[in-house]
């Protein structure tokens, strides 16, 4: 009876520790799937040590390249991927759901409507909406001030214009989601957007202009725990890899946060073995008692 005492407190004490100090395991986007009103407008990247390339849009690959970080950015999903083609639809959307930390999100392109207004097909400089608001931060976050402007012979109002019926929004609407993860003490999930480390020619400005590179990241419009927003970045790191095609593409990664629900920690297998143990050294001592009595 002595010995059954000292291994029934050994065990409780043994699954005490690891419940104290084995950390709950890391939360990550799963069964993600593609969808929207443009639900086969997308593209999979998978990634080697220096490139990223094209494969083909299956379930698999989709759930393949989203497993990087911001310290290793892997391969990416690219939504809306006809955004910079002639004839692309920017009314429509191409969404990647799927599940983490128990609770549904859903990452999607924008559209006309998110940046311009509902029912808007276009915009003009100086108007109360996304459009306007982007691209001024985009401007203020790169210190690009007016008189360094009016030296290239632009305004604000004329560098808009230009962005504008160049396809620039169209351009800034089809994010390439590289990661999407969930810290487990606090909740937050992190999610990677793969891009140029150097925006600049995307905006309509010279790549040689800055000290510094001119970083910006593409949208991306997020439900999650009954709220909708849209996420970008203006400071990237470099990922280490570029698109095998272009040479360019996908060479910086942002990194952009929603203020996740607190995932329950769930015990390692290990864990949960100990603690079936300990009830199994009680289910033996109950048993012992009914056959000494």
């Amino acid at each position: 009876m002595t010995f059954q005492k000292l291994v029934i407190g050994a065990s409780i004490a043994i699954g005490v520790n690891a419940l104290a100090t084995v950390p709950a395991q890391a939360g990550t986007l799963t069964g993600a799937t593609i969808g929207g009103t443009a639900a086969s407008d997308y593209l999979v990247y998978d990634s080697n040590a220096t490139n990223t390339f094209l494969v083909a849009n299956t379930s698999a690959n989709v759930q393949k390249v989203l497993d990087g970080n911001a310290a290793n950015p892997t391969g990416n999903v690219e939504l809306a991927a006809s955004s910079e083609q002639t004839g692309f639809n920017f009314t429509k959307n191409t969404a990647l759901t799927g599940t983490i930390g128990g609770k549904t999100l859903t990452l999607s392109s924008l559209t006309s409507d998110d940046w311009f207004g509902v029912g808007k097909t276009t915009t003009t400089y100086g108007l109360n909406n996304l459009a306007n608001t982007w691209f001024n931060q985009v401007l203020s976050s790169n210190n690009i001030t007016s008189n360094l402007l009016v030296g290239l012979g632009y305004t604000q109002q004329t560098l808009f214009s230009k962005f504008l019926t160049s396809g620039g929004f169209e351009r800034f609407s089809d994010p390439n989601i590289s990661y999407v993860n969930q810290d487990d003490t606090s909740g937050l999930i992190s999610i990677g957007l793969a891009g140029h480390y150097n925006a600049a020619p995307l905006i309509g400005l010279p790549s040689n202009l800055f000290t510094s590179p001119l970083q910006a990241s593409e949208l991306v419009k997020y439900t999650y725990d009954g709220k909708t927003d849209y996420l970008y970045s203006f400071k990237a790191t470099q990922s280490g890899l570029v698109e095998k095609s272009d040479g360019i593409s996908h060479s910086g990664n942002y990194e952009v946060p929603i203020k996740g629900v607190d995932p329950a920690a769930v015990p390692e297998p290990s864990v949960m073995l100990g603690l079936l143990g300990v009830a199994g050294v009680f289910a033996s001592q109950r048993k012992f008692k009914k056959a000494s009595i």
